[in-house]
């Protein structure tokens, strides 16, 4: 059984950080926490805590992936990340039980956390990111 923990974030696709930023401020007072360019994912990201988890603004810098979602569907609910214990290990049940699967093998995402990404098929349509915190970036 894998161990979910918690939600980790909601990502918002925005094609503009920036303004999404001073948008997010001004509607719930929500104040930018870590931001970073996420060169492995092609993504500018800004998380914007609330309580135990993140609002993660998330803006393509190359991700032809991400792009493509904005041009059809424009801004808004990307994917919804949990954080798991044991990463590989849920990948790996995952996979032996036939859940489709867009990465069979975590990367470094933000933060330099462990990610992998779940195929919306898994979900009836969702996009579902597992995340799993490397210990030096909790």
């Amino acid at each position: 059984m894998i161990k979910i923990k918690r939600i980790d974030h909601v990502a918002i696709a925005v094609d503009n950080i920036d303004h999404a930023l001073v948008k997010w401020q001004q509607a719930l007072g929500l104040e930018p926490g870590v931001r970073e360019l996420v060169s492995s994912q092609k993504t500018e990201v800004v998380l914007l805590p609330v309580g135990e988890s993140n609002v993660e603004l998330i803006e393509p810098k190359g991700n032809e992936g991400l792009q493509k979602f904005l041009e059809k569907k424009g801004p808004g609910l990307h994917h919804i990340a949990v954080e798991v214990e044991g990463i590989e290990a849920a990948l790996a049940l995952l996979k032996s039980l036939h859940v489709p699967l867009i990465d069979e093998t975590p990367r470094v995402g933000a933060r330099g956390h462990k990610v992998a990404f779940l195929h919306p098929r898994a979900t009836g349509g969702v996009l579902v990111e597992l995340v799993e915190p490397e210990p030096s970036h909790g």
